[in-house]
């Protein structure tokens, strides 16, 4: 009886370990789009004072079609193009909106690896639970489509709640500074 019990508990606690797994790996992917959210909305930028430069740079230049004979070359050149383009743009911006420019792309670009790297770890999460119970592996891929989806949705909904909040708030200070 006691050796059923071990097994019976190993089980519950593996099942335990597979579920706390899975979601703390799924919270790792909405933290950071939260977040992400929240930091790169509160930088200033205003895409209009861009405009100018991009017009001033003109359109990127295009790489032939022909290069497509060699890939790698052409993704080699057409690379190194977009990279020149965006440092005539990058350039030609007024200075305050250049540092703008570079922390909103330094944050982006953190926040980016940091929820990629917690994806990468919440689809093996995924996995080892659809492996634990034996499920299909159609389940597996159910679970991260849906699972990302519910990040996301998450993400949005909370700025549009953020967002209803901050225009409420801004109607009763309008109301209270008509009302004296």
């Amino acid at each position: 009886m006691a050796e059923g019990g071990v097994e019976h508990h190993l089980e519950a606690l593996e099942q335990l370990v597979l579920w706390a797994g899975f979601l703390g790996a799924w919270l790792l992917v909405a933290g950071p789009l939260h977040q992400a959210r929240v930091e790169l909305g509160e930088e200033e930028l205003e895409r209009e004072r861009y405009v100018p430069a991009f017009d001033a740079a003109g359109p990127p230049p295009r790489t032939s079609a022909w290069w497509w004979l060699v890939p790698p070359l052409r993704l080699y050149l057409g690379h190194r193009r977009k990279e020149r383009w965006q440092r005539e743009v990058w350039m030609r911006l007024p200075h305050e909106d250049f540092e703008a420019l570079a922390s909103f792309m330094s944050k982006a670009r953190g926040w980016l690896l940091v929820g990629g790297g917690a994806f990468f770890i919440a689809i093996k999460e995924t996995h080892e639970l659809v492996e634990g119970y034996e499920w299909a592996t159609w389940v597996f891929w159910v679970l991260c489509v849906a699972m990302l989806a519910l990040c996301l949705t998450n993400t949005v909904l909370g700025a549009f709640q953020q967002r209803g909040v901050l225009e409420a708030h801004a109607r009763q200070v309008e109301a209270g500074e008509t009302a004296q």
